[in-house]
């Protein structure tokens, strides 16, 4: 683990539409951003801790995504705007960077790097595009749902039915949640980008006409604890990239630990 303090730095990069993006910066090295899936921001989620974790060998950029944090929302949303929020986030790094994307974020980056979106190589972890959109054989409009939630402001049914509906959590988690006054008010404060995400996760199925596009080298990796509907997803993902590579994290899960994640990334990135 990395025990060296690091200085950080704190911006605002205005995205195509001018929407500003809280961009932080700590370490030095190769640019590295990452990408932040459900809920998780600059102050809440994995990110701040993997950063620390690479600063010995990264200049490690995290960001909070449109509608979260200290990031703007302009309307109207579309999957568009988060990739050139992306690519703003990457022309203030310098232009080029690696990048490594979780959950949906791992979806969002895979996005940017079919689109064009500048970076020398791209690391995912679990993209969860586990077939969700339908169930039992019918489509379900989750995004209907979670907007029409959130129009009569219930922020905290919208945790819930994300979790439980979409994810598949044991009924009583979002329940112990509400007794983590932590996580349960970051968690609400960021439901209204709930919406957002399942226009992301293309309806839950992996986006296999796009994926052919990304030119540069992907890890795609998945916890060896996966359900076999995300572990399937990872290899759907592998077969449709062209240049890839495929890695199980012994051990791991959807939550996977940053000591089990940064050697990963230092190896494959200075590979």
């Amino acid at each position: 683990m990395n025990t060296t303090t690091h200085e950080t730095t704190i911006d605002l990069v205005t995205s195509a539409d001018g929407t500003t993006i809280s961009v932080e910066r700590i370490g030095s090295g190769p640019a590295l951003v990452l990408v932040d899936g459900a809920f998780c921001g600059r102050s809440f989620g994995p990110a701040r801790g993997l950063a620390q974790e690479l600063a010995d060998s990264f200049s490690v950029y995290f960001y909070d995504r449109r509608g979260r944090g200290d990031s703007g929302d302009t309307k109207p949303y579309a999957v568009q705007r988060e990739i050139e929020d992306l690519a703003a986030v990457i022309h203030h790094a310098g232009g080029n960077a690696f990048v490594y994307g979780i959950s949906s974020g791992a979806a969002l980056a895979l996005e940017a790097a079919a689109a064009g979106v500048p970076m020398s190589k791209l690391a995912i972890y679990e993209a969860p595009y586990t077939g969700v959109g339908v169930i039992d054989g019918t489509p379900v409009d989750h995004e209907g749902h979670l907007k029409k939630l959130l129009a009569e402001n219930k922020r905290g049914a919208m945790v819930s039915y994300f979790l439980v509906t979409m994810i598949g959590v044991p009924a009583f988690v979002p329940i112990m949640l509400r007794f983590i006054p932590g996580v349960w008010k970051s968690q609400t404060a960021s439901a209204n980008t709930l919406p957002y995400e399942t226009a992301v996760l293309n309806g839950f199925t992996v986006p296999i006409d796009r994926l052919p596009q990304i030119p540069v080298p992907t890890l795609v990796m998945v916890g060896g604890k996966a359900a076999p509907a995300m572990v399937a997803a990872q290899s759907v993902i592998t077969a449709s990239v062209p240049t890839s590579l495929h890695h199980t994290l012994d051990g791991q899960t959807h939550q996977v630990s940053n000591a089990a994640m940064a050697p990963e990334l230092r190896a494959f990135f200075a590979a």
